[in-house]
């Protein structure tokens, strides 16, 4: 027995329909039903073919990853074939077009489900309409490129498209500046602020008895008390306790140091003092070092070692940032602001000789209240200090070695340049906005006594020969350079030195900036893998324009996305630029929740809801991320980062564009989830031998 089904083909009514023509051809043999599906007059549309999916028997299944291709019959008609049971009731079923070996996206015809019952096609055979709508299509076109990684290539580099319409509406005023709008008050710098400036306040002087002081302009007053008998409250090894953070809802597990086993504390607020607070590898590692490792290992004092004017405020500021990012609790201890505190701003280059009895003094005592306030800190609690002074001299280092004997371990950073240009830039730098010359009004007469100033510590230098250290040798151009290292070993030590490796002081922006709206963003719901909508379209033709008019005179910039279409298809119309996918810059996992939105989560899972709204930090999605595991995640994007020597703009999601700005902003952890990163909005990052300056562009409402 036979039936067959067919007409002529017709176009699509409007724009974005396509006319398919199908039909059905079958025969008994021996007890069997060979079916034979066709479709004609279908214009391959790149690399969608047609599949059929449905009931039993055909698929028994209705999910479209499943759908059986169907083969090419002659240049206009595809055809499918299969056997069924001669007593099979109905057999339900409907064309999609999609790539013939991927799961990913598909477009299925309109209209019902097409009906095979006992070998008669149910009703006349019609034209199979399909919808492509122009951003699906550009999302199947991203990936359906060969490739590793989700069919999308790892690195493309963009031809200019032909015939691209960006359109009056997707264009850009002539002048970027007309698109900056204020920085939040709480991010990176806007201006230039001098590194020392953002350190520790000292909390330990004497100066005949209890006395105030003001830092700066504005500053408030604090009190001073004599380091030699210094109160500052210490645990006995007793009531000493190593704590590992299990994530909200989980007790904080606490073993005494006198103890052999753990117990449950079930209290949350506090925080894990000694104990960085981060996931996996990093947490992992403090655990180790705090049960294994010697007691003053438990606490690193970092001790900067170099001439004025070779980079080492900047070092030490860049590695605070750093480790703090990381979850490592650790402050910036800067010598030379406890100096102008103590002694005033204004001391010529006379105080810095070493045959001045009365500077030495002075400044041997500002360097020793200054490590004693460090350790007091360490000792309540802190893990990294960065020691921040010349230390120039093997009679410094020796007397900081035997204050820290027994309550830290010392690791000498020593920064030597001997480029002449890169000194003098510095030494510039240095008049211009260190407060040891903010009443200096002649340029000149400043140059000349910083530089005798140099001279005099010259003249004593003594390089790092002793105990353990790094040595950054001309590494502040990042290039020729090179790093020694001596007695280094632990997880933490090896972070900070391949974190130094990588840094160097080029000038180059970083362009931090969501993808346009995505049709999830427009529902509410979190997560997913949606195209754009319509805003999020015109934002990516803006972008493309604003990247072309920024970036005009750096090809050497790239544009990194994450493996999410939204990403890609916000970086599509951007020509001329390597592009590079990164699953690191994926949006945070969430998880059994990927899909809803906040007010379902609150419906159906009310405990999860309130677990993330307790801590968004620490919350992870049921098996889905927490803000710490994206961190965790994001580290070789930041080093590489830091490595880059040109523009970089990044276009990724909203949980991994906070965790990435609150390094360089250098924002507390807790602050990382509240972080304002909205949409259609840049975030330009400046990095260079000033720091790190922002700037925002908001190119739609």
């Amino acid at each position: 027995m036979g039936a067959s089904a067919s007409k002529n083909a017709e176009s699509g009514a409007h724009g974005g329909e396509e006319g398919r023509e199908e039909g059905l051809n079958d025969h008994q043999d021996g007890g069997q039903l060979y079916v034979s599906l066709k479709m004609e007059n279908y214009k391959r549309k790149g690399e969608l073919i047609p599949h059929v999916y449905g009931s039993v028997p055909l698929v028994g299944s209705w999910d479209a990853a499943k759908a059986l291709p169907m083969e090419r019959e002659s240049a206009s008609i595809w055809e499918l074939s299969f056997v069924v049971p001669p007593n099979h009731e109905t057999l339900d079923f409907k064309f999609l077009l999609k790539p013939k070996d991927s799961s990913g996206g598909c477009v299925i015809e309109e209209g019902p489900n097409r009906l095979l019952t006992r070998g008669t096609l149910q009703g006349d055979s019609r034209m199979a309409i399909f919808k492509i709508d122009e951003a699906s299509w550009r999302a199947y076109q991203e990936n359906l490129q060969p490739s590793t990684v989700r069919g999308i290539p790892d690195v493309s580099i963009n031809a200019p498209p032909e015939n691209v319409e960006n359109g009056s509406s997707a264009s850009l005023e002539l002048d970027i500046e007309h698109y900056v709008v204020p920085a939040p008050s709480a991010s990176a710098n806007s201006g230039l602020v001098y590194a020392a400036n953002l350190t520790e306040t000292p909390r330990i002087f004497t100066h005949g008895g209890v006395f105030s002081n003001m830092d700066g302009p504005g500053g408030s007053p604090y009190p001073y008390r004599d380091s030699g008998t210094s109160t500052t409250a210490r645990l006995k090894d007793g009531q000493r306790g190593l704590f590992v953070d299990r994530g909200v809802g989980s007790p904080r597990m606490v073993k005494s140091a006198s103890a052999n086993s753990f117990t449950g504390n079930l209290s949350l607020d506090s925080e894990a003092k000694g104990m960085p607070a981060a996931a996996g590898a990093v947490a992992a590692a403090a655990v180790a070092d705090q049960m294994l490792g010697p007691k003053e290992d438990r606490h690193l004092a970092i001790v900067l070692v170099g001439l004025p004017a070779r980079g080492k405020t900047f070092t030490a500021a860049k590695l605070t940032r750093y480790l703090r990012w990381l979850g490592h609790d650790t402050k910036h201890f800067n010598v030379g602001k406890y100096r102008r505190l103590k002694h005033g701003a204004n001391q010529s280059a006379d105080f810095f000789r070493a045959d001045n009895p009365e500077g030495m003094e002075a400044r041997n005592e500002v360097a020793a209240l200054a490590m004693e306030d460090m350790i007091s800190w360490m000792q309540e609690g802190g893990q990294v200090g960065i020691f921040d002074a010349t230390n120039s001299t093997r009679k410094r280092r020796n007397m900081l070695m035997k204050m820290a004997e027994g309550r830290c371990k010392i690791i000498f950073l020593e920064t030597i340049c001997n480029d002449r240009r890169i000194i003098e830039r510095n030494i510039r730098l240095k008049i211009q906005q260190s407060p040891d010359y903010a009443d200096q009004t002649n340029f000149e007469a400043g140059l000349e006594d910083f530089k005798t100033r140099l001279a005099n510590y010259e003249k004593v230098y003594e390089t790092v020969e002793e105990g353990s250290y790094i040595k950054m040798i001309d590494m502040v151009a990042g290039q020729d350079g090179q790093i020694q290292v001596n007695h280094i070993s632990g997880y933490l030590p090896g972070r900070i030195v391949f974190f130094l490796v990588n840094t160097h002081l080029t000038p180059r922006p970083i362009l931090l900036t969501r993808h346009g709206e995505s049709r999830d963003n427009v529902r509410g719901r979190i997560g997913g893998d949606t195209v754009l909508s319509d805003r999020g379209e015109l934002y990516s033709k803006k972008l493309a324009n604003f990247v072309e008019k920024r970036l005009r005179s750096e090809r050497a910039a790239s544009i990194w996305t994450s493996t999410l279409q939204r990403t890609i298809i916000t970086a599509s119309p951007i020509v001329g630029f390597p592009k590079i996918q990164w699953r690191a810059l994926d949006e945070i996992n969430a998880g059994v929740c990927d899909g809803m939105t906040y007010e379902e989560i609150k419906k159906n899972m009310p405990e999860e809801y309130e677990a993330r709204k307790k801590d968004k930090l620490r919350y992870r999605y049921p098996r889905g991320e927490s803000y710490l595991d994206v961190i965790q995640r994001l580290e070789p994007v930041i080093i590489e980062l830091e490595r880059q020597r040109a523009p970089v703009v990044v276009i990724s999601h909203q949980a991994v564009l906070r965790a990435l700005y609150s390094y360089f902003a250098d924002r507390p952890l807790k602050e990382i989830p509240h972080i304002e990163v909205p949409l259609h909005t840049i975030i330009e990052i400046q990095m260079g031998v000033t720091g790190v300056q922002e700037k925002r562009y908001k190119l739609m409402d």
